[in-house]
């Protein structure tokens, strides 16, 4: 939540540097991969989802991407397995959702 809420957004977050048009500091998707993992694994059994979590959950999928199309779109420099990042990014939130299993097919 502390990358993706607006509240706790700052420059060095993942969606604050995709709104500057910046790639994401190193290792920073990988952190959030794992974190999606776990989040998938602790709320397999959940019958809801925290309003807070839904949200960053859907920032981190949604607007993590526009914000990557419009950046690509203006010019910015970011990385090409960016793309690939968050779709992988999207696939673990929508998992979450749905309360599908991850499998290894989605490299999270």
């Amino acid at each position: 939540m502390q990358q993706t809420l607006p509240r706790h957004e700052t420059r060095d977050t993942f969606l604050g540097r995709l709104r500057r048009g910046h790639p994401p500091v190193p290792g920073q998707v990988t952190t959030l991969l794992i974190a999606l993992k776990l989040i998938h694994s602790e709320l397999h059994s959940a019958e809801q989802l925290d309003r807070a979590l839904a949200q960053s959950l859907f920032l981190v999928a949604y607007e993590g991407r526009n914000l990557f199309e419009s950046a690509r779109a203006a010019g910015a420099d970011l990385p090409p397995l960016l793309d690939d990042d968050l779709a992988r990014i999207a696939i673990a939130a929508y998992k979450i959702f749905a309360n599908e299993p991850v499998t290894a097919d989605d490299n999270t």
